[in-house]
């Protein structure tokens, strides 16, 4: 009997009060860990914040160095219970090449997400041109962009093929110059044309009196002088006011007796004898 208590106290002297003592700083690096890990994740999210990086991006780098530090806290207590921890790490990193392969546009697509999001080519509510289309910026994602098209259509484009080609803005600056070419007839007067093209942006309100207006003869055309008509607008007047100066243009030259010709074709007949 003395033998069997002596055998039971070694057993707990060699295995279970050293186990015990392992499993316990396991869980309490595991424990201790996680809580260090949320107060460094919250601090780097206010920092961000403070930075003025947007939300999106906050949360999602927030996510990400949370997995990261929960792996190292994992490692850690692994290591603390006497697991060779190499081995794991191959295996993570064999998850990873795997993942990364598998996911190759997805990853280019969120690190473009991330350029997009970084350096803000454009914003919310912004009309811009990219990837071959035109609209209106609902959302910007990590993985792709949402815009809204002038017929209301909802299209989805991944950010890689965005942040990789062109972008046109035309909601980045608050001015926009509205670039017009009027034909006038030869026989026409270019000073009265001038004159009253120069009354027409004066009394529309939504020209810009800085930076002036330009008003010149543009080019001897083949079949009409072209006089180009260059004034400025606020952004958001462009269309309505370009749609306007046009129609007004076209009823003051009829108004006042001046022409604006078409493209117009001289046939000769010859009769043969």
């Amino acid at each position: 009997m003395n033998i069997d208590l002596n055998n039971y106290q070694n057993l707990i002297d060699t295995y279970a009060i050293p186990w015990g003592i392992k499993i316990v700083a396991a869980i309490a690096i595991f424990i201790i860990g996680r809580f260090i890990a949320k107060i460094i994740v919250s601090t780097i999210k206010k920092v961000m914040e403070r930075a003025g990086v947007e939300e999106t991006l906050r949360q999602f780098l927030g996510s990400i160095i949370q997995a990261i530090l929960t792996i190292v806290i994992v490692i850690a207590a692994l290591e603390q219970l006497g697991v060779n921890t190499t081995s794991v790490l191959a295996v993570f990193a064999a998850a990873g090449l795997a993942i990364g392969l598998a996911f190759k546009d997805s990853l280019s697509n969120f690190a473009a997400g991330i350029m997009v999001i970084l350096f803000k080519p454009f914003k919310l509510g912004d009309f811009v041109e990219a990837a071959g289309v035109a609209g209106v910026i609902e959302h910007i994602r990590i993985f792709n962009t949402v815009m809204k098209t002038g017929d209301n259509r909802e299209i989805t484009v991944p950010n890689s093929q965005i942040y990789g080609g062109i972008i046109t803005n035309y909601s980045a600056k608050e001015n926009r110059r509205i670039d017009l070419v009027i034909g006038i007839g030869y026989d026409d007067d270019i000073a009265l044309a001038k004159n009253t093209l120069e009354s027409i942006l004066q009394g529309d309100s939504r020209v810009l009196s800085e930076p002036e207006p330009t008003i010149m003869v543009l080019e001897l055309g083949a079949s009409s002088i072209d006089i180009a008509i260059r004034p400025w607008v606020n952004s958001a007047d462009y269309w309505t006011a370009r749609a306007d100066l046009l129609q007004t243009i076209k009823e003051t030259f009829d108004s006042k007796g001046i022409s604006i010709p078409y493209p117009q074709r001289d046939i000769h007949m010859i009769q043969a004898t």
